[in-house]
């Protein structure tokens, strides 16, 4: 039997979001009432009526999930796109993060969607290399508005048609916010400022009027700026604070787009440039992760990878046919290093307990379960379970694990209290040792390591606080 989509061809998100029906409905969800004051639903503006319909839909749920302990906050939105928001040329390509395909023009797409078709040009190499010859968008010239409606950026004056020739007006129209007032002049349009902030702000001042306890987890634009909240702009209007986690997405990728693990190249997500050298790779997403995880945390926001990982089929499925998964492993453990040297707590996307060899996820054709049920196990453990601090008594310094020497390392301002440290069996078979030492001065008399290996744990109590690293490593033999 056919699974459901399974002649869909495997859709380009970074694609898609240049396309008119995504761009349009990012641009009015975020912005319309700046670029579209004209368009109202039900009487309220689009832009207030799609805002407030999404958010009721999740303050209900808030309601329904209020008794729920494992319940610890909510995402405002996933993956926010600007859409044609802070283009300043309509005319132009921008952030083409496909490995290749078809890209239209800001304008083409509008003029396409209107039924125009346009010969629109294919690049590769993530859009920095054009490919010979042209595809047709909209070729049987079919506009998908009902009769009597047309396009809002047409009807915005962005653009018109002259001769039958679909003709730009406006190529800046998006790229700045018109005077509001005789004190707020022209401004340009930062997305992350002056659309999706005031949306986050909207969202947790609803949801926390009686859900105080949430964690609001809020993420920027993929890979790309970050929404800076200063200390004032993080209270309701009740004068609490809302408690706010920057949950940004970080993948790798070349490994992500190009599905192949090749440890001596990769590209930096945040300046677009090549890195050379497996030395160089390693550093460089060590870099990224870190500058990531950085940016809110100077600011005093807590920072948090909220979505990272790999392809399972790499090379073409590989991996299946050899049932050799040391290239994934690889990859997460690199990530894992760049992470564990960050400091920052993380998410790995994704489980799926319906995952196959044959299907992937069941969506898209993405394959990255770290289990499949094509062999009913994990895949990759090892790239992924390794040693960790759970919980840390006091404030964490350093935490690294060196694969080869299969030893791990925390450091710490400890304060009295607790200190969990997961230790994985899969990497310590014959068993294993742990030292604590303290760099400050002797260890109080009363501080406790207890291993606990059969629950793959190693506990450290302390009475006194104290500066303390410890290093676990493999049991002699």
């Amino acid at each position: 039997m056919e699974s459901e989509g399974e002649n869909y061809a495997q859709m380009s998100w970074s694609l898609n979001y240049l396309r008119y029906a995504a761009a349009t409905m990012n641009t009015l969800f975020f912005g319309g009432n700046i670029f579209a004051p004209s368009r109202y639903i039900d009487g309220t503006p689009i832009q207030d009526w799609l805002q407030d319909h999404f958010i009721e839909a999740m303050k209900h749920t808030a309601r329904r999930l209020k008794d729920c302990s494992a319940v610890v906050g909510f995402g405002t939105f996933n993956e926010p796109h600007y859409g044609f928001i802070g283009l300043k040329d309509l005319n132009k390509h921008y952030a083409v993060n496909a490995v290749s395909g078809a890209v239209p023009t800001a304008f083409q797409a509008m003029a396409s969607a209107s039924g125009f078709p346009q010969d629109i040009v294919r690049y590769t190499l993530a859009g920095k290399i054009k490919k010979p010859g042209k595809e047709k968008l909209n070729p049987s010239g079919i506009s998908v508005f009902r009769k009597g409606y047309t396009c809002p950026w047409r009807e915005a004056g962005v653009w018109t048609v002259e001769n039958d020739v679909p003709v730009l007006k406006k190529k800046d129209f998006f790229a700045t916010i018109p005077s509001q007032s005789d004190t707020v002049g022209v401004r340009p349009a930062d997305f992350c400022e002056y659309f999706l902030k005031p949306f986050q702000k909207k969202f947790m001042e609803t949801v926390s009027k009686k859900h105080k306890h949430y964690i609001f987890f809020t993420e920027s634009v993929p890979m790309s700026e970050c929404v800076i909240w200063h200390p004032d702009e993080r209270t309701g209007p009740d004068g609490n604070p809302f408690s706010i986690v920057d949950a940004v997405h970080w993948y790798d990728g070349p490994t992500l787009l190009l599905k192949k693990w090749r440890p001596v190249i990769t590209a930096d997500s945040l300046n677009r440039s090549p890195v050379i050298g497996k030395g160089a790779t390693k550093e460089n997403i060590k870099k990224q992760i870190a500058e990531i995880a950085d940016r809110p945390r100077s600011k005093g926001v807590a920072s948090f990878i909220g979505e990272f990982g790999v392809p399972f089929d790499l090379d073409d499925g590989k991996s299946y046919r050899t049932g050799d998964y040391s290239a994934q492993e690889e990859a997460l453990g690199v990530y894992y290093d760049g992470i564990d040297a960050a400091l920052v707590h993380s998410t790995i996307w994704n489980y799926s307990a319906s995952n196959t060899h044959e299907h992937g996820d069941g969506w898209n054709k993405e394959d990255l379960s770290i289990y499949s049920a094509s062999t009913g196990e994990g895949r990759a453990v090892k790239g992924f379970c390794r040693p960790y601090a759970m919980a840390i008594a006091g404030i964490p310094v350093l935490m690294q694990f060196d694969q080869t020497k299969r030893e791990f390392i925390l450091e710490w301002e400890a304060v009295p209290g607790v200190t969990e440290i997961f230790v994985p069996e899969i990497w310590y078979p014959e068993g294993w040792e742990a030292e604590l030492e303290s760099l400050l001065a002797k260890i109080d008399a009363d501080a406790v390591m207890e291993k606990s290996p059969e629950k793959q744990r190693l506990y450290i109590t302390l009475t006194r606080g104290s500066h303390l690293r410890v290093r676990v490593f493999p049991l002699s033999v």
